[in-house]
């Protein structure tokens, strides 16, 4: 017994040191490996290998931000509600014949907008589901009735709605094309696509996205390419506990950071837990834990590198804020003072002076920015010219958000 206790303590120090040192490489080379991730990953359950894990990701985090952590005030227009696919964790998509069913009127729009620049929100976050004209009739006769081909052309008028009474918005539509993307580069000062996951597993009978072509990886992998092409400064990221293993996770990430490298236009990376919700086919699955929450976070912190931004949202793991930012979390996202989060209603935002109360004191500052980065919006390339300057007339001199409302009265 002696002897096998013995050979157990050797092998914890073993992984401690070997944790520790694939560690301290990533922090120096800025990346870190596939095989040292998953070896990582495989072991956060080690409290040794994970407070490394942690340790490393802070000082990876710190090198690149030093102790500035961003926020995006914002409102939220969930312009339509109405989406061709299924997928099988989602509650905001909606069939027309829903009582919840909406699709937002551009005075809806406008209306918002009024609300987020009255309490100092300066990005308009546009969200909806995807092609909902090829499913719906009713959603395709609701266009054409107001002069629209395509969900996407309405939003571009939604958009310039949003710029021309004061925000700037940032659009997450799902799939858009080359030609869509391009249209809406006029009147948006980024745009998204959640990657989720590059596994076309869970494209399989009984998977998280069975029933959601949207959701094929190489779709998606696509569209950030296009976006790359065209200059679009873009928001991505990971889901996680959907069905996907560590090895997928990591090859999520890998792909995320090759997509920057080819193309510079990725300014940060959500990664954001799959929460069980009541009413959809994977409401029995487990939830992911708090330890996995945060050692993804660190693992996307090392293998992103220092170029992109980690995004954390508040609202999905409200208890663990201090956590995750002693995971290397640089921003928190979009946190409105006027609308609730559509995509997850059951999931309150922080107030602001709450964000800021609590980043403070674990020892970071919280930084107000627009819906791009500065790195972005110092390069003329990667906007339309006359949306840069209304961008830069909501900048401070550093490329941050120049306050309309400071963050302690919010």
């Amino acid at each position: 017994m002696a002897a096998a206790s013995g050979a157990t303590m050797q092998a914890v120090t073993l992984d401690s040191q070997r944790a520790e040192r694939i560690v301290r490489g990533a922090v120096e080379s800025t990346q870190l490996g596939a095989s040292d991730a998953e070896w990582l990953a495989e072991r956060l359950a080690d409290d040794a290998v994970f407070e490394a894990l942690l340790s490393g990701a802070s000082e990876s985090k710190r090198l690149a931000r030093g102790d500035r952590v961003t926020v995006s005030r914002n409102v939220f227009i969930p312009l339509t509600n109405l989406c061709r696919d299924r997928c099988a964790y989602c509650t905001f998509a909606k069939t027309p014949d829903s009582p919840e069913a909406h699709t937002y009127t551009l005075d809806e729009v406008a209306g918002v907008v009024r609300g987020g620049v009255a309490t100092g929100c300066i990005e308009a976050l546009f969200c909806l589901g995807d092609k909902p004209e090829i499913a719906y009739r009713a959603h395709r006769e609701w266009l054409s009735g107001r002069g629209f081909r395509s969900t996407a052309e309405y939003l571009v008028e939604g958009c310039r709605v949003a710029v021309e009474g004061g925000m700037l918005p940032h659009t997450n539509a799902g799939i858009l094309s080359q030609e869509e993307m391009a249209a809406l580069k006029r009147w948006n000062a980024s745009l998204g696509l959640m990657l989720e996951s590059t596994s076309p597993r869970l494209r399989g009978k009984g998977m998280a996205h069975q029933y959601a072509p949207d959701k094929d990886p190489a779709v998606r992998l696509r569209m950030h390419e296009e976006a790359g092409e065209l200059r679009i400064p873009f928001t991505t990221g990971m889901l996680l506990g959907i069905g996907e293993t560590n090895a997928e996770r990591v090859d999520t990430l890998l792909a995320i950071r090759g997509l920057h490298e080819k193309h510079g236009h990725i300014q940060e990376a959500i990664i954001q837990p799959f929460h069980p919700k009541p009413g959809t086919p994977m409401r029995w699955a487990s939830p992911i834990t708090d330890r996995e929450i945060a050692g993804w976070v660190a693992l996307a912190r090392l293998v992103l590198g220092r170029e992109i931004d980690v995004q954390a949202p508040p609202n999905l793991a409200p208890g663990l804020l201090e956590l995750l930012l002693r995971a290397g979390t640089s921003d928190w996202g979009g946190v409105s003072p006027v609308t609730v989060d559509f995509i997850n209603p059951e999931a309150p935002w922080p107030t602001l002076r709450a964000l800021r109360e609590r980043t403070e004191a674990a020892g970071q500052r919280l930084i107000e920015r627009l819906p791009v980065y500065p790195k972005h919006l110092a390069r003329p390339e990667f906007f339309a010219p006359e949306l840069r300057q209304v961008a830069l007339g909501f900048s401070d001199e550093d490329g941050y958000a120049r306050a309309r409302a400071s963050l302690e009265a919010a």
